[in-house]
């Protein structure tokens, strides 16, 4: 079911399945992505969870306020969960949101999983960005979380430093344009998994992305 609701000054526009009294699930999406980024995760996890699959501000049918920071955006899942502890999933994009909201809200993250997320520390050597006729999303949205890869604020590290919530993260290997693995060496007692498939490991190993995380859940 889509819902819409007002958080930290948005509009979030979210899907939400699974059994209303079942332990909370959020699933965070990457850049440019959507709710539907999660189809068939988002169903897996329904049978004992109930799921929220929120798009980020800036995409699909949550508002685009123009303004990107990323805390802001783990500010809005933090007023999303509203006091209800959850286990977050977040990949790329949605692995940084998770990570922020982790070190500022620990009591709402019971366990957190990363897919593949960007680490907190200046990123180099990437291409330049250049708008297409991409719609789904706020091209704003794109030049700001652009600036915070390529620039964050130092104190972004220190704080991955003190996320004391079980972590599973996942990296896709070599064949990632991410370097991932290094905030697994930031969060004490992280698991580190590779699954040498590349960035979208959800979608490019779907049954070894779920069975790991069953078994890190269980």
């Amino acid at each position: 079911m889509i819902r819409e609701t007002h958080a930290n000054g948005i509009k979030l526009t979210y899907r939400e399945e699974g059994p209303p009294d079942a332990p909370l699930m959020v699933l965070l999406h990457g850049r440019t992505a959507d709710h539907n980024g999660w189809n068939g995760i988002t169903q897996h996890f329904a049978k004992r969870y109930r799921v929220l699959v929120p798009d980020l501000r800036g995409h699909g049918r949550s508002e685009w306020p123009g303004a990107y920071a990323l805390p802001d955006m783990a500010e809005d899942i933090a007023a999303l969960l509203d006091g209800t502890p959850a286990v977050i999933v977040g990949h790329s994009l949605g692995g940084i949101v998770a990570y922020h909201l982790a070190a500022a809200h620990p009591e709402l993250v019971e366990r957190l999983v990363l897919e593949d997320p960007p680490p907190p520390r200046p990123i180099t050597g990437r291409a330049p960005l250049v708008e297409d006729d991409s719609t789904t999303f706020d091209w704003a949205m794109m030049h700001q979380t652009e600036a915070q890869f390529i620039g964050p604020d130092p104190a972004w590290k220190g704080a991955v430093r003190t996320i004391t919530a079980p972590t599973l993260l996942f990296s896709g290997g070599p064949g990632s344009h991410v370097p991932s693995a290094e905030v697994a060496e930031l969060i004490p007692g992280a698991r580190l998994v590779t699954i040498d498939v590349g960035h979208l490991i959800h979608e490019n190993a779907r049954a070894e992305f779920l069975r790991e995380v069953d078994a890190f859940l269980s």
